[in-house]
């Protein structure tokens, strides 16, 4: 801190030797720069421009006398007593210097100064306190500058304070922050190849830094319990998995797997979560992962779900889409490594025991209802089983039609054929085998939905949508059937 506190020093005394034109100061800060007492690299000032001092001049003297006690004392206790006078200083000269690689560097040296000693963040709020503002309202304008290094270095700040603070950011402070994140996360400009800021001082190899230390600030506020519920309710989830869903890079994969993996230490999220289907994404980037460290945030969150969950349906659904997805498979095969860390040898053992206990409890309506939740229907056995849905074509009715609306769901949204053939033959199945299936299919918009597909350029969505209707229409079902299936070979033959 000592260092810190001398360079605020010699800061001041270039902005009186500025205004004074005394060089010779203004040669002594620069070499200090170029020896790096700052430990970080950054663009300090052109000197060529003294409008950026305008109006802050007059508080010089008071801030070189408060920076002048820091410098004076010899423990962390005696330092921490003259802090908040440099809290002030800090704030003052953020709000009286226009120059922007200036506020650029005060920035640094606050991110700096709090890095160093989490406790530190005491002297803004008791600062901000006695002005009767919050610890973070100095910063949060800053986040709509278009200097994407002072945007990134103040994001950075507001998560300290948020996260190491003894008061917490809530209302429309947080909502505000958090929604910015999200923006940013969700933001082309950022994610692109082409990023370049527009003030030229952001280079397209530099875009990926700033997406990331906008994950970073997210990571440090999850790790608030009181944060996570805030940003869930800020659909901030959905957020989470369209960065996911999208090709990113392994770094910033990490970052917001990590932040699933903290919210997964909270039993009421590990319900809530279960809503977005967050299983099948993860068990993908699994598969196709070659980092250790994204591999063991995916283990380390698979292993939050199962284990953090108090209900035990809840329990068994997450642990019935991880088979459906064929992660038992990928367990399988990590298993056979080697790993420095041992937690993912642990996390391995316990997916592996976890999962093996359930596939032996596995129902074929457990199996079906994983694979329709998961989204990812395929041609397994229980679609064309007659007996599956003579017993189970009622209790796609259980949970306000929970499974029947997904199902639906399915027709409207997705772009692959097999599911839609697949659903369009369910819908079918569950018709024939309930009595009341039709009216329910239409309630639910699931016959126009199948109609819809009747022209689809794909052959089987076609034969399955065309079956489906018509089992919608009619009741000789076992008689439709064969006819149908005898003549799809005959109109094949003739197409050809």
């Amino acid at each position: 801190m000592l260092l810190e506190i001398m360079v605020i020093m010699m800061l001041l005394m270039i902005i009186v030797a500025v205004v004074k034109k005394q060089s010779h100061l203004v040669f002594w800060f620069c070499l200090a720069c170029k020896l790096k007492i700052c430990r970080r690299t950054v663009k300090i000032i052109s000197l060529d421009d003294q409008d950026g001092y305008s109006g802050c001049c007059g508080c010089c003297c008071s801030h070189q006398h408060h920076c002048r006690q820091g410098c004076g004392s010899p423990c962390e206790q005696s330092e921490l007593a003259v802090l908040p006078a440099c809290a002030k200083t800090f704030i003052n000269l953020m709000t009286h210097i226009s120059k922007e690689q200036t506020v650029q560097y005060i920035l640094t040296l606050v991110d700096d100064t709090l890095q160093e000693n989490h406790q530190r963040v005491s002297i803004f709020f008791d600062y901000a306190k006695r002005s009767k503002n919050t610890a973070w309202s100095y910063f949060l304008p800053m986040l709509n500058r278009q200097d994407l290094f002072t945007v990134h270095m103040a994001a950075r700040i507001i998560a300290k304070l948020a996260a190491w603070g003894k008061e917490l950011m809530e209302g429309s402070d947080l909502n505000y922050y958090f929604n910015w994140i999200k923006t940013q996360l969700s933001s082309q400009k950022l994610r692109g190849s082409g990023v370049a800021a527009e003030t030229g001082t952001v280079s397209s190899s530099d875009s990926s830094q700033y997406v990331q230390c906008v994950a970073g600030c997210l990571q440090l506020m999850l790790r608030v319990n009181e944060y996570r519920f805030a940003w869930v309710e800020a659909d901030g989830v959905n957020c989470i998995m369209g960065v996911l869903s999208n090709k990113c890079g392994f770094q910033l994969q990490y970052q917001m797997i990590f932040s699933v993996w903290l919210l997964a230490f909270s039993p009421q999220m590990c319900e809530h979560l279960r809503r977005y289907n967050i299983i099948p994404v993860l068990s993908d980037i699994l598969q196709e992962s070659v980092k250790e460290k994204v591999t063991r945030i995916i283990l380390a969150a698979f292993r939050n779900f199962l284990e953090k969950s108090i209900e035990r349906e809840t329990r068994q659904e997450y642990a019935l889409a991880m088979i459906q997805c064929k992660v038992l498979k990928q367990l399988e095969n990590l298993e056979q490594q080697k790993y420095d860390d041992e937690d993912i040898s642990e996390d391995i053992k316990f997916l592996l025991e976890k999962l093996g206990e359930s596939v032996q409890d596995l129902s074929s309506f457990d199996e079906y209802s994983s694979e329709l939740k998961s989204g990812r229907l395929e041609w397994s056995p229980v679609h064309k089983s007659e007996k599956f849905w003579r017993e189970n074509a009622a209790r796609l009715n259980e949970k306000n039609y929970e499974l029947l609306k997904i199902l639906t769901k399915l027709l409207e949204v997705s772009d692959d054929p097999q599911v839609l053939a697949v659903a369009a033959h369910d819908v079918g199945e569950y018709v024939r085998h309930y009595p009341r299936g039709k009216r329910v299919i239409e309630q639910l918009g699931g016959k126009q939905l199948v109609m819809n597909h009747m022209h689809h350029e794909d052959q089987q969505v076609r034969y399955n949508a065309l079956l489906a209707v018509q089992k919608l229409m009619v009741h000789n079902w076992e008689y439709l059937g064969k006819q149908l299936q005898s003549e799809q070979p005959q109109t094949a033959a003739a197409r050809s």
